[in-house]
């Protein structure tokens, strides 16, 4: 069974940067499709990036491209998130979750199988 753990949250003012890992145990991470995912108070999860297996292809939320870095280190068995330029309204529970590499690449919160407990960011002055 694979187990997911977030870190690296915190406060952050408007325009600064936080980078978020997930670390895996349990299962190998090169298996598994790793996404970022984010729930923000009284709105429904949504995906922010994703990234295949191989690290190969990558996809971001259209409101996080250009700010958003998303990377994976299989050797440490760990996904990063990299936010820069960090606004208000990225303020949310930020979750890692994956799906087997088994399956097709994709980043929707409904095809995921393992989710981790979230990390919570929040940008505010």
């Amino acid at each position: 069974q694979l187990q997911l753990v977030e870190s690296g949250g915190g406060l952050v003012q408007p325009g600064g940067s936080l980078r978020l890992s997930c670390a895996a145990s349990g299962r190998t991470l090169p298996y598994y499709h790793i996404g970022w995912f984010r729930q923000a108070p009284g709105k429904e999860r949504e995906g922010v990036s994703c990234i295949s297996s191989s690290g190969s292809s990558t996809n971001y939320e259209h409101s996080v491209k250009g700010r958003f870095t998303i990377s994976r280190d299989n050797a440490k068995n760990t996904v990063y998130l990299q936010m820069n330029s960090l606004k208000p309204e990225d303020t949310a529970v930020y979750y890692c979750a994956a799906v087997s590499a088994l399956t097709y690449y994709q980043c929707e919160v409904g095809g995921m199988n393992f989710w981790g407990k979230g990390t919570l960011v929040t940008v505010s002055s």
